[in-house]
């Protein structure tokens, strides 16, 4: 995956994590994310609304 610029991305897709964000450098350009683990927050939440994955980095 060439958009993974980090030491932290995985080999095969996480199957446990459905992402749409495609404008990630851990995104696939299908519904992939390809980091080996992500960070959800922020600490106190309502709503799914509510978090965000602290994870995310932009493509440049």
């Amino acid at each position: 995956m060439s958009d993974c610029k980090t030491n932290n991305c995985a080999k095969n897709p996480n199957q446990g994590i459905s992402c749409m964000v495609k404008n990630c450098v851990y995104h696939d350009g299908e519904k992939n994310c390809m980091t080996k683990e992500i960070s959800v927050g922020p600490h106190h939440a309502n709503s799914s609304a509510d978090t965000i994955c602290a994870t995310f980095k932009a493509k440049e």
